[in-house]
Protein backbone atom coordinates (compact mmCIF):
# COMPACT_ATOMS: atom_id res chain seq x y z
CA UNK A 1 0.00 0.00 0.00
CA UNK A 2 2.72 2.57 0.84
CA UNK A 3 4.17 2.70 -2.98
CA UNK A 4 0.76 2.66 -4.12
CA UNK A 5 -0.06 5.82 -1.89
CA UNK A 6 3.57 7.06 -2.58
CA UNK A 7 2.44 6.85 -6.85
CA UNK A 8 -0.71 8.34 -6.34
CA UNK A 9 0.42 11.10 -4.22
CA UNK A 10 3.29 11.80 -7.22
CA UNK A 11 0.20 12.14 -9.71
CA UNK A 12 0.09 8.71 -11.23
CA UNK A 13 -2.80 7.34 -12.55
CA UNK A 14 -4.13 3.28 -11.37
CA UNK A 15 -3.25 2.08 -15.01
CA UNK A 16 0.43 4.09 -14.73
CA UNK A 17 0.73 2.85 -10.96
CA UNK A 18 0.14 -1.01 -12.09
CA UNK A 19 2.97 -0.90 -14.65
CA UNK A 20 5.16 1.08 -12.62
CA UNK A 21 5.15 -1.97 -9.74
CA UNK A 22 5.82 -4.45 -12.67
CA UNK A 23 8.43 -2.64 -13.81
CA UNK A 24 10.10 -2.28 -10.75
CA UNK A 25 9.65 -5.79 -9.74
CA UNK A 26 11.80 -6.81 -12.76
CA UNK A 27 14.33 -4.02 -12.27
CA UNK A 28 13.07 -2.04 -15.30
CA UNK A 29 11.84 1.46 -16.28
CA UNK A 30 10.15 2.80 -19.24
CA UNK A 31 8.91 6.26 -19.46
CA UNK A 32 7.41 5.96 -22.61
CA UNK A 33 5.12 2.78 -21.62
CA UNK A 34 4.08 4.83 -18.14
CA UNK A 35 3.10 8.07 -20.00
CA UNK A 36 1.46 5.57 -22.91
CA UNK A 37 -0.70 4.39 -19.89
CA UNK A 38 -2.12 7.38 -18.88
CA UNK A 39 -4.80 6.86 -22.04
CA UNK A 40 -6.20 4.27 -19.61
CA UNK A 41 -6.86 6.56 -16.97
CA UNK A 42 -10.19 7.30 -15.49
CA UNK A 43 -11.64 5.09 -17.66
CA UNK A 44 -9.94 5.61 -20.75
CA UNK A 45 -9.22 9.35 -21.21
CA UNK A 46 -11.59 10.24 -18.08
CA UNK A 47 -14.68 9.18 -19.94
CA UNK A 48 -15.33 6.78 -17.10
CA UNK A 49 -15.31 3.54 -19.21
CA UNK A 50 -14.06 0.40 -18.31
CA UNK A 51 -11.89 1.13 -15.34
CA UNK A 52 -8.18 1.98 -15.88
CA UNK A 53 -6.92 -0.41 -13.04
CA UNK A 54 -8.53 -3.28 -15.03
CA UNK A 55 -7.23 -2.30 -18.59
CA UNK A 56 -3.84 -1.63 -16.51
CA UNK A 57 -3.56 -4.77 -15.42
CA UNK A 58 -4.50 -6.66 -18.67
CA UNK A 59 -1.50 -4.38 -19.89
CA UNK A 60 0.83 -6.04 -16.96
CA UNK A 61 0.18 -9.05 -17.67
CA UNK A 62 1.08 -8.35 -21.14
CA UNK A 63 4.44 -7.06 -20.32
CA UNK A 64 4.92 -10.43 -18.57
CA UNK A 65 3.45 -12.57 -21.59
CA UNK A 66 3.24 -10.92 -24.68
CA UNK A 67 5.16 -10.32 -27.97
CA UNK A 68 7.53 -7.44 -28.08
CA UNK A 69 9.72 -7.85 -30.50
CA UNK A 70 9.56 -10.18 -34.03
CA UNK A 71 11.35 -12.87 -32.84
CA UNK A 72 9.55 -13.32 -29.40
CA UNK A 73 6.43 -15.06 -29.30
CA UNK A 74 2.75 -14.05 -27.31
CA UNK A 75 2.72 -16.89 -24.84
CA UNK A 76 0.44 -18.96 -25.43
CA UNK A 77 -1.56 -18.57 -22.03
CA UNK A 78 -1.95 -15.19 -22.19
CA UNK A 79 -5.51 -14.77 -22.96
CA UNK A 80 -6.39 -17.45 -20.38
CA UNK A 81 -4.37 -15.32 -17.98
CA UNK A 82 -6.38 -12.13 -19.16
CA UNK A 83 -9.80 -14.39 -19.04
CA UNK A 84 -8.81 -15.36 -15.54
CA UNK A 85 -8.47 -11.69 -13.86
CA UNK A 86 -11.54 -10.41 -15.78
CA UNK A 87 -13.89 -12.83 -14.47
CA UNK A 88 -12.12 -12.13 -10.74
CA UNK A 89 -12.38 -8.64 -11.50
CA UNK A 90 -16.36 -8.56 -12.08
CA UNK A 91 -16.60 -10.93 -9.66
CA UNK A 92 -14.85 -8.95 -7.16
CA UNK A 93 -15.73 -5.34 -7.88
CA UNK A 94 -18.36 -5.30 -10.55
CA UNK A 95 -20.29 -7.12 -7.78
CA UNK A 96 -19.90 -4.73 -4.92
CA UNK A 97 -20.14 -1.60 -7.38
CA UNK A 98 -22.37 -2.71 -9.67
CA UNK A 99 -20.18 -2.73 -12.56
CA UNK A 100 -16.74 -2.58 -13.78
CA UNK A 101 -16.78 1.10 -15.57
CA UNK A 102 -14.85 3.57 -14.00
CA UNK A 103 -17.75 6.04 -13.47
CA UNK A 104 -19.93 3.05 -11.84
CA UNK A 105 -17.05 1.79 -9.00
CA UNK A 106 -17.23 5.60 -8.67
CA UNK A 107 -20.77 6.23 -8.32
CA UNK A 108 -20.18 9.57 -10.02
CA UNK A 109 -18.43 10.70 -6.47
CA UNK A 110 -14.74 12.27 -6.63
CA UNK A 111 -14.35 11.29 -2.88
CA UNK A 112 -14.82 7.58 -3.93
CA UNK A 113 -11.00 8.17 -5.82
CA UNK A 114 -9.80 8.45 -3.07
CA UNK A 115 -11.66 6.09 -0.59
CA UNK A 116 -12.07 2.78 -3.32
CA UNK A 117 -9.66 2.92 -5.71
CA UNK A 118 -5.91 2.45 -3.56
CA UNK A 119 -8.25 -1.37 -2.56
CA UNK A 120 -8.94 -1.56 -6.28
CA UNK A 121 -5.67 -1.20 -7.80
CA UNK A 122 -3.82 -3.09 -4.26
CA UNK A 123 -6.09 -5.88 -4.72
CA UNK A 124 -6.26 -6.27 -8.66
CA UNK A 125 -1.72 -5.84 -8.44
CA UNK A 126 -2.15 -8.90 -5.93
CA UNK A 127 -4.17 -11.08 -8.05
CA UNK A 128 -2.32 -9.92 -11.24
CA UNK A 129 1.16 -11.28 -9.28
CA UNK A 130 -0.83 -14.53 -7.96
CA UNK A 131 -1.81 -15.10 -11.47
CA UNK A 132 1.69 -14.83 -12.64
CA UNK A 133 2.96 -16.93 -10.26
CA UNK A 134 0.82 -19.60 -11.07
CA UNK A 135 1.48 -19.58 -14.39
CA UNK A 136 5.51 -19.59 -14.02
CA UNK A 137 6.14 -15.93 -14.70
CA UNK A 138 7.46 -14.86 -10.83
CA UNK A 139 8.51 -17.47 -8.57
CA UNK A 140 7.40 -16.43 -4.76
CA UNK A 141 4.78 -13.75 -4.09
CA UNK A 142 6.97 -11.53 -2.12
CA UNK A 143 5.25 -8.33 -0.73
CA UNK A 144 6.86 -5.14 -3.22
CA UNK A 145 5.42 -2.82 -0.63
CA UNK A 146 2.49 -2.83 -2.80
Amino acid sequence: MARIAQLNMQGFHCSQILLILGLERQGKSNPDLIRAMTGLAGGLGFEGKICGTLTGAVCLLGLYAGRGEVEEQENHRLNIMIQELVVWFEERFGKDYGGIDCRIILNEDPWNRMLRCPNVVTETYLKVMEILEDNGFVTGSEPDEA
